[in-house]
């Protein structure tokens, strides 16, 4: 057991059959992205990413600034089958030889949750195959296992539109929370900044464009929570500081500069303020920190983390960018992991609009499905 009362071992029980490889077809639909993938390996991986298929809706939606609801869910209807056949097509693999069809059930814009979902038992039921309801943060957390095997236990940095928290992940459905964020997430922040700014829709990767010509002194902004002893986040009082600098005439390519300094700062601060709990609970354990979600894809986000994690005395993975913002391997690869441990979900599972990764059902054993 170590310091979270959580044995770190691995999920896995011991069984007389070796573990195979799984290959497993995951659909995500959370958000404004159609994704769907294929992908084959053996926990704790790396594992194969055999297709990986991404319709963005951007096009869409940047006319309103933000993801309308109506308009993504609209989207993912008319796109679901399409995306589903070419991630197949591509793969190689015919969806009677897939072990079992993972899908996000949450949490998300429970309009395009429940397209993914509905898709995703249409196919398992038509195949005869598992279904495995992933949680969209989860398959978050688990991407550098895909990438690279990371092993159990590992700190996460998980950081994205709709949340931004720090976790100790003990093994698939096993999370202990150590901060959050008591307000907005980071990358809503981001967003926002970038429409105080007049910059186009997504706003974060335009922030990082601007920032590059700006000061990043140059606008005087808060750190709210820095030096704090929990590993909180919050956000809210920076936005507001953004506002009024834009109000009283600040340059966009310097407010785009400091804020994006103020962000690093922050997440720095409160990392370490993690590490050192996580180190505390877990002192025999290599120590990882893995770095997920979409504004894991800001260089000088990832530049500080890596900064932070050799002076700290951690190993620093983070996804490649494209694997960091919204798509289907990761689904995919998170149903390997619960494929192999036996978790699988009843036709009549429900989306869900909010899912706390402590919520996510964790494993054990392994069931006759996993050999």
């Amino acid at each position: 057991m170590n310091g979270f009362g959580i044995d770190a071992r691995s999920n896995l029980a011991s069984t007389d059959k070796p573990l195979r490889p799984w290959t497993v077809l995951g659909i995500e639909t959370s958000c404004d992205e159609t994704a769907a993938a294929v992908v084959r390996g053996i926990s704790p991986g790396p594992g194969e990413i055999l297709s990986n298929v991404v319709f963005s809706q951007l096009e869409e939606h940047a006319p309103y600034g933000g993801v309308v609801p109506e308009i993504a869910a609209r989207a993912h209807v008319e796109m679901a089958d399409a995306v589903v056949a070419e991630a197949l097509a591509k793969s190689g693999i015919d969806l009677g030889a897939v072990d079992a069809v993972a899908a996000t059930a949450g949490p998300g814009l429970i309009g395009g949750v429940m397209v993914g979902l509905t898709t995703a038992k249409a196919l398992a039921l038509a195949a005869d195959k598992p279904l495995i309801a992933v949680n969209h943060l989860e398959a978050h957390a688990l991407t550098a296992r895909l990438t690279e095997g990371v092993e159990f236990p590992f700190l996460l940095l998980l950081i994205s539109g709709g949340h931004c928290q720090l976790m100790a992940v003990e093994g698939v459905g096993r999370f202990t929370l150590l901060g959050r964020t008591i307000d907005d997430a980071v990358g809503e922040a981001f967003d926002k900044t970038a429409k105080l700014l007049g910059l186009p829709y997504p706003g974060g990767p335009r922030i990082e464009v601007l920032a590059k010509e700006g000061r990043a002194k140059a606008v005087p902004l808060p750190r709210p929570l820095l030096g704090q002893a929990s590993a909180d986040f919050s956000f809210s009082g920076l936005k507001t500081a953004v506002r009024q600098a834009v109000q009283n005439g600040a340059g966009a390519a310097d407010v785009a500069a400091s804020f994006q300094l103020a962000v690093t700062d922050i997440l720095g601060d409160r990392t370490r303020r993690a590490m050192q709990q996580f180190r505390q609970a877990s002192p025999d354990c290599t120590h990882t920190l893995v770095v997920a979600g979409g504004v894991a894809s800001n260089g000088a986000i990832r530049a500080t983390l890596d900064a932070l994690c050799h002076a700290e005395g951690f190993a620093i993975k983070i996804p490649p960018p494209r694997l960091c913002t919204d798509n289907a391997a990761m689904v995919a690869w998170a149903g390997v992991e619960r494929g192999q441990l036996g978790l699988f979900d009843a036709l009549g599972v429900t989306p869900r609009a909010r899912w706390p990764l402590q919520d996510a059902p964790h494993g054990g054993s392994r069931t006759n499905g996993a050999s």
